[in-house]
Formats: structure tokens, C-alpha cells, sequence
């Protein structure tokens, strides 16, 4: 077989990190008819290391274009943490860097307006870009968000600069694991980003996802898994460099990292060389902080096999709560199917009376939680427990407990 090669810097790709085999799309969610007609594709899922530039990513057999396409279910503004969070982001930007109406906000990926809608607010001019045309017409429409849909590159950067188009603050919140040419896209930013501007990334932290066994984070979506060091590599070599950081709570572990052009003046802080430290203190920088990760995944799995069976022994009905593509990760991986899990509940009505991929548990709107009464109610998007737990106290009225999966399986309170 051809060594694939790495999608940034083109080095054979030779250490895999974890295979995963083969998978559904995460956030394709059945109808009854497509269920039916059993044409359901599953695709290999194989995430690999680059012994050059260390970023981590996995193969890509699914075209963007149809995994982002006008059908995708996943809107950001279901998820009130989420906006929450969002909105917070929108202040401290504002105040930090004195953003008003004289400014731009640039969002890239902006889904369905659940973060420019706040700097909107403010007073503060936005754009949204965003390659889901259902997405972008819940956030033009309902939230009154300008959006343009199209997948950012280098050629969109170029050609939003030459309308004029200058952004005191960019943003990029939980996509940059999602472009396939990573290398491309980051490259579109130093087009529209002002000389003294700041661009921020928020993404998944590839330490906490190695150290707390976040496999389920893996998914035909995520075309990478993210380090500070690889990051940087991509950046500063279209333009850019990181000069701040900011550790968040969200998904497990995220990163928030300012970026600006080489030749700005925003000063490098000591949060940022304290967090490249500690990277490369984890071996972040070699291959063997990369190895034995798939011994510990077969062991959460494992856990949670056990948890099922001995459920099943005890006659308890196990559901499970949002209808999260890191479950779908998770749920496929282990095997589990609506044999083991009679219904999945989501507020989301675009996911709602389908199925979930591979697995096929029917996916249901929580009013119909009370009806089902489970036993055990398993929170497949883990990042999310506290609020969901709240949303889905009433579950103790009959007994009904709160189990999390990952990275062992057990019952929360």
C-alpha cells in the first residue's frame, strides 16, 4: 500500500495513532427510509502521526463537500452553554480590543449566527462565513447575521480582501480540525486580518484528548487532532504566529489561541511559552508521546461493555442523552447498537425521528423521556454533563440515574 502523506507538510505518514476502522458519517443521521434501504456508507477510520511536523490527523476517504453540505444537523445555538460561552467570548474581545462600530468581526464557520449575533448586538459590523447553506439561513434569517456561504481558503481570503474586506478581530472557534488542506485555509487569514488584528482559534487540546482518552472526539469531521506545536508550525509558515493563550473548559479541554501577522506588536506571553513547555514536557515533539493510545481506548470500551451487560443482567433500561457525533464515535467503536440502548433524546429537531448512524437507536425530543422512564440515562456528549444533568434532574423521580462513559464508565450524581 502508498504511506499517505501529511496533509501540512507532505512527510510520509508511517506511526498510526489509532484505528478506529470503519465508521459512519458522525452527523448523519437516518431516516427511516434510509434505513430501510440499507445504504448506509461506513468509511475507514485511521488517525495517523507525522513524525516531521507532529500534527495529527486522520485519512480522508469522505469529500468535505459531503459532510458539510446543506443537509448537516449540527446548529451551534442548541447548546445554551454553548451560546453562553460565545457570548462571553464576544465581551472580553470587545473590552480587550476595543472593538465598536468602527471595527469588523470576521467568523469563519459561523454556522448559525450563535456568536456574531452577540457582537451584532454590541454595535460591532460582522460576517459570517460559513460552507452550510442551512446553517447560514438560520443565521441571515432569524438572527439577522450578514453570512456568506463558502468554504474558506486562500483564494476566499484573497478574494474577501480585494472587496475591501479588513477584520480588526477574526475568529475560527472548533473548525480548524475540520479542513482537510489545513495548510490552505490558515493561509486565508493573513488576506483579510488588519496589520495589528487578532485572529483567535478555539480548539480541542490533543494533551487533554491523549491524557483523559477523549477518543470519541475522533470522527470523519475532524481532520485533525491539535497541538500548540503543530499549530504553530502552520502558522508561521503562512504569515502568522500565536503571541497568547487561553486554556477553556469547553469539549473536554480547549484551547483559545490569539494570533496575529509576524510583524505585528502583540508581545508573546508567558502563558504561551509555560503551555509550549508543557507540551513538549509530554513528548509532544517525538513519536513515542504517541504510542500505546489504543490499548487505553480498548479499555473505556471495555468498561463500558460491562456497564451494558451487567444493565441487561438486571433487566434496566439504559437511554442515552444527545445525539452527539463523539457518542456516534464512541457507540460504533464499541459495538453498541438499539439492542443495547432502546432510545437516544436530543433537542435538536433536525435530529429528531431519525436514527443514529451505524448504531440505529431511534433519537427522540426529550418530552418523551417521561414516557420511557430509563434506568440509566448515559450523557454521550460528556462536555456538556452539568448542563444536561440540570436540564434532566426530574429523571431521579423515578430512580433514573446519570452515567458518563468516558474514560471509565460510571454513574454520576
Amino acid at each position: 500500500m502508498t504511506v499517505p502523506a501529511c496533509r501540512f507538510c507532505r512527510a510520509p505518514l508511517t506511526q498510526t495513532f489509532l484505528d478506529l476502522g470503519k465508521q459512519p458519517l458522525a452527523n448523519s443521521y437516518l431516516t427511516q427510509a434510509q434505513l430501510d434501504a440499507g445504504t448506509e456508507g461506513f468509511y475507514p477510520l485511521h488517525t495517523r502521526v507525522c513524525g516531521s511536523c507532529f500534527l495529527v490527523q486522520a485519512d480522508d476517504p469522505v469529500a468535505a463537500d459531503a459532510i458539510f453540505d446543506a443537509g448537516y444537523a449540527y446548529f451551534s445555538a442548541y447548546s445554551e452553554s454553548w451560546v453562553a460561552h460565545a457570548k462571553r467570548y464576544a465581551q472580553a474581545m470587545a473590552a480587550r480590543f476595543g472593538l465598536g462600530p468602527q471595527s469588523l468581526v470576521v467568523e469563519v464557520a459561523s454556522n448559525d449566527g450563535y456568536l456574531l449575533q452577540h457582537f451584532k448586538a454590541m454595535g460591532v459590523p460582522v460576517l459570517g462565513i460559513e460552507p452550510t447553506a442551512n446553517t447560514a439561513e438560520v443565521a441571515i434569517c432569524e438572527r439577522g447575521v450578514p453570512t456568506e456561504v463558502a468554504f474558506f481558503n486562500d483564494a476566499t481570503g484573497r478574494a474577501l480582501r480585494a472587496r475591501g474586506m479588513a477584520a480588526d478581530l477574526m475568529a475560527g472557534n472548533n473548525v480548524l480540525a475540520h479542513v482537510p488542506d489545513i495548510g490552505d485555509f490558515v493561509a486565508g487569514f493573513q488576506h483579510v486580518l488588519k496589520p495589528q488584528g487578532v485572529l483567535t482559534f478555539e480548539f480541542p487540546h490533543l494533551l487533554n484528548l491523549i491524557e483523559k482518552v477523549q477518543f470519541d472526539t475522533i470522527y470523519h469531521e475532524h481532520y485533525s487532532y491539535l497541538s500548540l506545536l503543530a499549530v504553530e508550525k502552520v502558522l508561521r509558515a503562512n504569515g502568522l504566529r500565536p503571541f497568547d493563550v487561553e486554556r477553556l473548559a469547553t469539549h473536554g479541554g480547549s484551547l483559545r489561541l490569539f494570533c496575529a501577522h509576524l510583524a505585528s506588536d502583540h508581545p508573546e506571553t508567558q502563558a504561551l511559552r509555560d503551555l509550549r513547555a508543557e507540551e513538549i514536557a509530554a513528548d509532544l515533539d517525538k513519536p513515542s508521546g504517541y504510542e500505546g493510545f489504543a490499548t487505553r481506548v480498548e479499555a473505556v470500551c471495555d468498561s463500558f461493555l460491562a456497564f451494558l451487560a451487567e444493565a441487561k443482567a438486571q433487566g434496566k433500561t439504559v437511554a442515552a442523552y444527545g445525539a452527539a457525533a463523539k457518542g456516534n464515535t464512541f457507540l460504533n467503536y464499541a459495538g453498541v447498537t438499539a439492542a443495547d440502548i432502546v432510545a437516544a433524546f436530543d433537542a435538536n429537531p433536525h435530529k429528531q425521528d431519525r436514527f443514529l448512524p451505524g448504531a440505529h437507536v431511534p433519537i427522540y425530543a426529550p418530552a418523551k423521556i417521561a414516557e420511557i422512564r430509563p434506568d440509566y440515562m448515559v450523557i454521550l456528549p460528556w462536555n456538556l454533563k452539568d448542563e444536561i444533568m440540570g436540564q434532566l434532574a426530574y429523571i431521579k423521580d423515578w430512580g433514573g440515574q446519570f452515567v458518563i462513559a468516558s474514560p471509565d464508565t460510571r454513574v454520576v450524581d
